[in-house]
């Protein structure tokens, strides 16, 4: 049973809703949320986590791209 099963709230500052994912912090720094820079992992709510998908969707692909034969 993890943090985000007992009930941990969103990383992003001004957010107080319950988070969904658990991501590190050095990938959701550079996708533009204001998450605090003190802990390792960012709790990310259902909101929040479709704006991290949306702003790195390009990016994934390209790594993609980059590793397949």
């Amino acid at each position: 049973m993890g943090r985000v099963d007992k009930g941990v709230k969103c990383s992003v500052s001004g957010c107080s809703k319950e988070a969904i994912r658990s991501l590190p912090t050095e990938k959701v720094r550079p996708a533009g949320l204001n998450v605090g820079s003190s802990e390792r992992r960012s709790y990310l709510c259902k909101e929040h986590y479709k704006d991290y998908k949306k702003k790195t969707k390009k990016d994934k692909q390209l790594e993609k791209w980059r590793y397949s034969g």
